[in-house]
C-alpha cells in the first residue's frame, strides 16, 4: 500500500462534497470536499506501489482545466489513468451539479 500526497494552487472556491465510484478489482473511489485554504491538496491511497509519475502526470493534467479550492481523497485498487480522469471529472460534476441546485429546489 502506498500514500501519494500532491497540492496545486487554486483559483476558486468549492462549496459542496462529492463521493464517485467504489474500490473494487481496477476501480478507485473520489472523495470531494471543500478546502477553505485555496488549495486543492489530493492524497492518494493505492494498492499498487511505485507509479507516483504516473498519477502526477494524471493530475497535473486535470489540475490544468480544474482550479477548485478542495480537499480530494483517492482510494484506488488499481485503476488505469483512463478512470482516473473519468473519476475526477464525475466528482467535479457533481459538485457543479450540486452548487446550481438552489436551496428549496425539488430536483
Amino acid at each position: 500500500m502506498e500514500q501519494l500526497k500532491f497540492d496545486y494552487r487554486a483559483q476558486r472556491a468549492v462549496t459542496a462534497r462529492a463521493h464517485v465510484g467504489v474500490v473494487g478489482s481496477g476501480d478507485l473511489e473520489v472523495l470531494l470536499s471543500p478546502n477553505d485554504a485555496m488549495r486543492a491538496q489530493v492524497t492518494i491511497n493505492t494498492s499498487v506501489d511505485g507509479y507516483g509519475h504516473i498519477w502526477k502526470s494524471v493530475l497535473d493534467r486535470f489540475f490544468t482545466r480544474y482550479d477548485g479550492a478542495a480537499i480530494i481523497e483517492i482510494n484506488d485498487f488499481g485503476a488505469t489513468p483512463g478512470v482516473v480522469a473519468l473519476r475526477l471529472a464525475e466528482a467535479v460534476e457533481a459538485v457543479e451539479a450540486s452548487d446550481a441546485i438552489e436551496p428549496g429546489d425539488t430536483q
